[in-house]
């Protein structure tokens, strides 16, 4: 049974070339998002992290580039060592003159182990919504808002 992808949307008032960059620009991303040692919007690009709550387990997230439509949509894989399943993180950017639309998708969150409370829908929804709603709006805001 495939459950509903997380899915969620905010407009931000700076135009889908920035908004790009601080969604693939390894130095951009560091200040909002993770600190990758490498980032390349290329299909096929291999990256990892290491991430989890502050007081918990700390787990090594394995991601590779999927789709790339510059300037437009970024899908990657996301996985965790020594974890069964698979999901699909895809950012989607849409002009609305000096805004942009950033629908974010996260689908196949189901297939990660449900014995695993770290893998609990509610910790995604509250993760992305801080990464979307707090991290890259205030980054975006003090760096490119209306540039």
């Amino acid at each position: 049974m495939t459950a509903k992808p997380f899915y969620i949307e905010r407009v931000f008032e700076t135009d889908s070339y920035n908004l790009w960059r601080a969604l693939t620009e390894k130095e951009l991303m560091k200040l909002w998002y993770f600190d990758l040692k490498e980032f390349k919007a290329e299909v096929g690009f291999t990256f990892q992290f290491i991430g989890g709550t502050k007081e918990g387990i700390q787990y090594t997230h394995l991601c590779e580039v999927t789709e790339v439509i510059l300037h437009k949509k970024l899908t990657y894989s996301w996985k965790y060592e020594g974890y069964e399943g698979i999901s699909y993180v895809t950012f989607e950017l849409i002009e609305m003159g000096k805004k942009t639309k950033l629908q974010l998708t996260h689908a196949g969150l189901e297939s990660f182990p449900i014995s695993n409370s770290d893998f609990a829908l509610h910790n995604f929804e509250a993760g992305w919504n801080h990464i979307i709603n707090t991290l890259l709006k205030e980054f975006i805001e003090s760096n490119f808002k209306n540039k």
